[in-house]
């Protein structure tokens, strides 16, 4: 897979249909992740337009994303993202096609946007931190995600490790994801699974990365058990109040922790919801 990020423009990335239609956000809009700004309603709700002015305003956001990708990758070296690595992966992926039509011009600012389901994408630097975090001491092989959303962390861990292995709790969301590693031609290295993220994914075991886009209380045992001696896990852990997590496995029974930064998640949740 080339490094450049010239070569990493897709076909398609001149705009796509809109998965929940004109902006309608599941039930609602939450400020649940601390990424998040507060918008009122209305501001959400984009004018109706004809089908030409849709179409000029897809092809301009094709046309305007990888500048606009180049800014947002000036701002993480600006706030300390140092890994080329992860600053080429985030090159590639084109963030406007994750989120709603209605908020895609805001794709590559430093927000986290609503994505449907009181779920929310994080802020470009969160997800370059947790990915440069777990790659400081080597890109892993192989990763398990928990929390994959609408896939765009996903897109950007399968552009440094071989094996993605990612799990999503929430129907709708699922079935986005899983249609944007068709259309990236991520399904050879992306797993995608319907489940429980806290379960983990046992038999694809051990992972040499894990990271966690939800915060629970604290993490789950499950996912300390499937993490390879010498991997990395990173996670939000916490409620009202939430940190950064790096847990590293120093042996077979012995795990090493370190609080970084203070965060605001959505709740790592349970079970599955269709």
């Amino acid at each position: 897979m080339s490094k450049n990020p010239n070569n990493n423009r897709f076909s398609w990335a001149d705009g796509t249909t809109n998965r929940f239609g004109r902006s309608r956000l599941g039930k609602g809009l939450t400020t649940s992740n601390s990424n998040a700004k507060v918008i009122q309603p209305g501001q959400l709700r984009a004018p109706l337009s004809t089908p030409i002015e849709t179409v000029a305003r897809n092809v301009n956001l094709g046309l305007n994303s990888e500048r606009s990708r180049g800014m947002m990758i000036e701002r993480l070296r600006r706030q300390g993202i140092k890994d080329e690595r992860v600053l080429q992966a985030m090159m590639a992926v084109p963030r406007h096609l994750f989120v709603d039509e209605g908020l895609a011009s805001r794709a590559y600012e430093e927000d986290a946007l609503p994505i449907g389901y009181a779920q929310t994408i994080s802020q470009p630097w969160v997800v370059a931190r947790m990915i440069a975090t777990l790659c400081e001491v080597r890109v892993p092989t192989k990763v398990l995600e928990v929390g994959a959303g609408c896939g765009y962390q996903t897109a950007v861990l399968a552009q440094l490790a071989n094996e993605v292995y990612a799990i999503e709790r929430i129907q709708g969301l699922y079935d986005l994801a899983r249609i944007k590693m068709r259309d990236l031609g991520l399904t050879s290295r992306v797993r995608l699974n319907f489940a429980d993220g806290m379960l983990g994914v046992p038999h694809a075991a051990p992972f040499d990365g894990i990271i966690v886009a939800a915060a629970g209380l604290k993490i789950p045992q499950a996912l300390l058990e499937q993490l390879a001696v010498g991997g990395r896990l990173i996670a939000p852990e916490g409620s009202a109040s939430q940190r950064l997590v790096l847990i590293e496995r120093t042996s077979m029974t012995t795990w090493q922790r370190k609080e970084l930064e203070s965060v605001r998640f959505v709740p790592l949740r349970a079970g599955t919801q269709l």
